[in-house]
């Protein structure tokens, strides 16, 4: 079997909105085609454009090749060999950033190619399924433009999701730092306040995450708040201080009441390997698309699990990204969750709409993925309605 083209879909909603700390507004989905009739599916986490451009662009000289030369008439069977080859031909361009996320894309289809053709879902092909079923929790960002209207609607969010038969949430806590959402400025005491309300709202046995996106500027300042959230028992919190500031991290490990989670950014295991021995993160959030792919997110759950950690792959894209999480947990005994946009909870109609027939939850899991591959297929129809800057 040879890869005979690539498609790459820029796809991008009519209503985005470009102060909102959602990635789940744009996508680059790719379509791998082989000589025998099978393609594959993948997509990514980035800059949809620059990561086509990464895929498109032509090599001048064997340091800097383009991926999509180096990627026809290779043998889609072997992902590992193919990842190999793209990542030692673009060394000078790439190593990491997005051309590393768009051979994530590229390798989540090459998995997907070789699933169908050998008959098999991809979590049989990482070794097998290692649990009776995988558990996601629902991932929740609230709308409001004010700090008042923001906790009213994560609160909503958090019931329904408990309601829909969810076991945990994660609650995007995004008032302050860099990334707050729709520019709203709140305080320690108003995050504080909105997991209170939260906790409150759904009662102690429900399992609570908190995503606060690298809110503050140094470990000692978010030390403080995460002691004051240590009674509203949250399984971690995610991305407290900036993703680069590894003893920071290291020293949150340290004195922390509170899980410290984090790599949602992280582009192959070798960065995951300074995130877990530098900066001694307890969960290890590999991003399938993001981090190179199933091959190279299978390193990190080794990494993880060479160390006692957990994985908890990241995950705020379509039912492609999730199909690809749920897989990977499926083979790694430390994951215990994985993240869930949730369609009837998401303002994106990509996360609602670009998947047909995706996985789904019954009774506050999500059963084995039994199809080959993926196990899911692309809606045209969506990619359609919503692909923009289209390349015919």
């Amino acid at each position: 079997m040879k890869i005979t083209g690539i498609d790459c879909h820029v796809l991008l909603v009519p209503d985005f909105d470009s102060e909102a700390c959602s990635s789940a507004q744009d996508d680059l989905v790719v379509v791998v085609h082989t000589d025998e009739g099978i393609s594959g599916i993948g997509e990514t986490d980035t800059n949809p454009w620059v990561a086509r451009a990464c895929i498109r662009a032509p090599g001048t000289h064997c340091m800097g090749l383009g991926l999509e030369e180096m990627l026809i008439g290779e043998n889609p069977l072997q992902p590992e060999a193919v990842w190999q080859k793209l990542y030692s031909g673009s060394k000078m361009t790439g190593r990491r950033g997005a051309l590393i996320c768009a051979m994530g894309a590229i390798d989540m289809a090459l998995w997907d190619i070789r699933g169908k053709a050998l008959n098999q879902p991809i979590h049989q092909l990482l070794g097998g399924a290692v649990k009776e079923a995988i558990t996601p929790y629902a991932s929740l960002l609230p709308t409001g433009r004010t700090v008042a209207g923001y906790q009213e609607s994560l609160v909503a969010k958090a019931v329904e999701a408990k309601e829909r038969g969810y076991r945990a949430a994660k609650l995007e806590v995004c008032i302050n730092g860099p990334y707050s959402h729709n520019a709203i400025q709140g305080t320690d005491e108003e995050v504080v306040d909105i997991v209170a309300a939260c906790r409150q709202a759904v009662g102690p046995e429900f399992t609570l995450m908190v995503d606060v996106a690298y809110a503050w500027r140094e470990a000692k300042e978010a030390l403080r708040v995460l002691r004051r959230l240590e009674e509203f028992d949250l399984f971690f919190l995610e991305t407290p201080i900036d993703i680069d500031d590894l003893e920071g991290h290291a020293f949150l490990h340290d004195h922390s009441p509170i899980r410290i989670a984090a790599g949602e950014w992280q582009n192959t295991h070798w960065e995951f390997l300074d995130l877990a021995d530098r900066g001694k993160i307890d969960v290890l959030q590999p991003d399938v698309g993001r981090v190179g792919g199933f091959t190279e997110a299978r390193k990190v759950c080794e990494i993880a699990a060479d160390r006692g950690r957990l994985i908890v792959p990241h995950c705020w894209k379509s039912g492609i990204g999730i199909a690809a999480s749920a897989h990977l947990c499926a083979a790694t005994p430390c994951c215990p969750f994985i993240e869930f946009l949730p369609g009837e909870l998401s303002e994106s109609p990509l996360r609602r709409d670009l998947v047909a027939e995706e996985l789904r939850l019954e009774g506050g899991v999500i059963p084995m993925p039994e199809k080959p591959g993926l196990g899911i297929e692309l809606n045209y129809e969506a990619v359609e309605k919503y692909e923009v800057d289209r390349e015919d």
